[in-house]
């Protein structure tokens, strides 16, 4: 009798929820949990915030064209899983919450995120950091996290990321350029 009642039970999760148990955590593996960082936009000269979702990412994939440029795209937004961009501008130092921007930090800093790059500039106090998290030899999350007294910027690529495509996605969706993949001047 008690056998036949764990079987009613687990007969009464649909097996759709049990299958995607797995999908669903190994899809959060590489996302950092953001801030809502309310209210910062009416205090900032200039923002972004982008959520972009798996289905958004397919209804943006869609929309595209056929060009070159656009299909490079295409291919790099095949991989990932969302994007999500927060960056403010102030015209006064420290004007956003730098709790919220450690707790960040935290997440990336934090077991199974390896550092890229780790910039410092204590003239400017400025840092970037870009981590990625992996699973074997998989890349299922990158971050950007850049701040400077007047502004901040974290970037959350989720999916698989290939470092060599990375670049396609530079000034689109919201993504920075970082200037990846391109040689400084005068070389």
């Amino acid at each position: 009798m008690r056998h036949s009642s764990i079987k009613l039970t687990l007969g009464a999760i649909p097996v759709w929820i049990l299958l995607a148990l797995p999908v669903a955590s190994l899809a959060q593996a590489g996302r950092v949990e953001l801030p809502s960082f309310d209210g910062l936009e009416k205090k900032a000269v200039n923002s972004v915030t982008i959520s972009l979702d798996l289905s958004l990412l397919k209804l943006v994939a869609q929309a595209m064209d056929n060009s070159q440029d656009d299909q490079a795209v295409k291919g790099v937004l095949s991989g990932l899983q969302g994007i999500y961009v927060r960056s403010f501008q102030f015209a006064t130092d420290h004007a956003y919450p730098q709790s919220d921007v450690d707790r960040v930090r935290q997440q990336i800093e934090a077991a199974g995120w390896s550092k890229l790059v780790s910039v410092h500039n204590s003239q400017q106090n400025q840092d970037v950091l870009i981590c990625v998290r992996q699973e074997g030899k998989r890349i299922d999350g990158l971050v950007v996290f850049a701040t400077n007294p007047r502004e901040f910027t974290i970037v959350n690529l989720v999916g698989s990321v290939d470092l060599r495509q990375l670049s396609q996605l530079q000034g689109k969706l919201g993504v920075p350029n970082l200037h990846l993949g391109q040689k400084p001047a005068g070389s």
